[in-house]
């Protein structure tokens, strides 16, 4: 009748060591296979967004840093050039030159003061006033004056005057007719340890600039450049603090903008994480579910048979099948308590959302339990709210049930009695109304108050695990939540957390 032949018992070992072999090898190859495994979003962003953040500030930095020392530079050296010709035009007008003749023309004493007819002494006059207000320049480390034949007319280091410049492509620059005259152009700039064309008077700071200012004829064209060889002096630190300032301010933007762009994309990881944890459980209680509603709906039948015969049992006239009726009732009353609840949590909650007093939800849920009550010797108190507690939204059967497998919890946590304590909490400006469990039984572990609204997980020997699971499905159903706070030998404490009705 049974075909021995068929089950092969000398595969077996081979058979178990493929297996091993299969589920030994297969997280190496399921971490392969799993994107989520090999790309690790926060550590990739953190790196990546590090070096982006890095790459684009420390340019922006570097040329903010330039363009703000150019800019002072350039405007240091404006403000002397504007000065110069300035007092260039203020010596002509006081000699009175008139306008054929500009300071330029009469700079070099080679220049043919007659054909220009200005009196030389008045020339050497007001040469020597120009010089001077040059020497005497804040600053200034050297000052030299240079003809249009690149040769030294003067300069406040005597033993360069009469030199010929004509390797200088800075100086080249300046005599460059332009259709914008500027008044000075910045042309070098330099550390004292730089070598230096020319031997200077007094002793450098840290860094110094040449400026020219070119110096016109009456025709328009360049007649001599002054250069202003200057100390940059106190310009230096405010140049070194506003560059600090800038890298410090770049740095501390750099570092805002990575912590927040951090912040955000931790955030967003957190959310995909719970989402997905969301949505593992529930594919996965979908699955139980019907798994559960179609192993309730086909063994309900069956356990009514099986009650009904056991209470025709009880009409016996042997004690011991009397006792064996009630036993196999109790049984089939604990494994019916058990189909009802995989029938609920397996139901879709499709009631629809209305308008709920919930001190008259919990005034109507109590009485049910009294029995229960003084049968365990447990005190009940309902605290009443001291003003009006505005109504809620949710669906009134549904939110009886979700209070009233709180409360059995409750009793069943205080067998040896105990208090049991229900309230209403509503903060002023708070979007939700709290019903409030408390009881002073034996708690719950730090791990238990993790895993209690899991479905299928219980402490209780002849309990299902879907009782606290159902209630949140409930509460969430309402767009409300639960929470739950416990410790050992100090009792539980249970929130119900209803939205409020618009």
């Amino acid at each position: 009748m049974y075909p021995l032949s068929e089950t092969r018992f000398g595969e077996w070992p081979a058979y178990d060591r493929r297996r091993k072999e299969t589920e030994t090898a297969a997280p190496a190859m399921s971490q392969l296979h799993n994107p989520a495994q090999r790309f690790d979003l926060i550590r990739w962003i953190s790196i990546l967004g590090l070096v982006s953040i890095m790459v684009a500030s420390i340019p922006f930095a570097a040329i903010l840093s330039h363009f703000m020392t150019n800019e002072i530079l350039e405007h240091d050296a404006s403000l002397t050039g504007r000065f110069i010709v300035s007092v260039a035009e203020t010596q002509t007008s006081q000699a009175n030159l008139g306008n054929k003749v500009a300071l330029g023309q009469i700079l070099d004493q080679r220049a043919n003061l007659e054909a220009l007819g200005v009196d030389p002494q008045v020339a050497a006059s007001v040469r020597q006033q120009f010089y001077d207000h040059l020497r005497f320049l804040p600053d200034v480390l050297q000052a030299d004056v240079i003809a249009r034949d690149r040769k030294l007319i003067w300069s406040t280091n005597h033993a360069l005057v009469g030199q010929i410049e004509n390797d200088s492509a800075e100086l080249e620059k300046a005599f460059t007719p332009h259709a914008m005259r500027a008044t000075a152009r910045l042309s070098a700039v330099g550390r004292t340890n730089d070598a230096n064309e020319h031997l200077l008077p007094r002793q450098a700071g840290e860094m110094h600039v040449d400026d020219y200012v070119q110096l016109y004829d009456a025709h328009g064209e360049v007649a001599a450049v002054a250069r202003i060889h200057k100390d940059l002096g106190d310009l230096v630190q405010s140049i070194d603090r506003g560059n600090v300032l800038v890298w410090v301010c770049t740095a501390l933007g750099a570092a805002f903008l990575y912590l927040t762009l951090f912040w955000i994309i931790r955030r967003a990881d957190a959310m995909l994480k719970a989402q997905h944890q969301r949505l593992v459980e529930t594919e996965a209680l979908c699955i139980i579910g019907e798994m559960s509603a179609a192993v309730a709906h086909g063994i309900r039948n069956p356990l009514a048979s099986m009650r009904s015969s056991a209470e025709l049992a009880l009409d016996g006239d042997l004690e011991s099948t009397r006792k064996n009726a009630t036993d196999i009732i109790f049984q089939i009353d604990r494994l019916g308590k058990w189909v009802r609840d995989l029938l609920a949590f397996s139901r879709p909650l499709d009631c629809e959302s209305r308008k709920i007093n919930l001190v008259t939800l919990v005034e109507d849920c109590l009485p049910s339990f009294s029995a229960q009550l003084e049968r365990c010797r447990i005190s009940c108190e309902f605290v009443q709210p001291p003003a009006q507690v505005p109504l809620v939204l949710g669906a009134r059967g549904l939110a009886t049930q979700a209070l009233a497998s709180v409360i059995a919890n409750a009793i069943e946590a205080m067998p040896a009695g105990g208090t049991l304590r229900l309230e209403l909490e509503h903060e002023p400006h708070s979007r939700c109304v709290a019903v409030v469990v408390s009881d002073t039984g034996t708690g719950m572990s730090p791990a238990a108050v993790e895993m209690v609204f899991k479905p299928y997980y219980t402490t209780k020997c002849n309990g299902l695990g879907l009782g606290m699971a159902l209630v949140k499905r409930i509460m969430e159903r309402f767009g409300g939540a639960i929470s739950l706070h416990s410790r050992l030998g100090e009792g539980t404490r249970v929130n119900l957390n209803f939205p409020l009705a618009q």
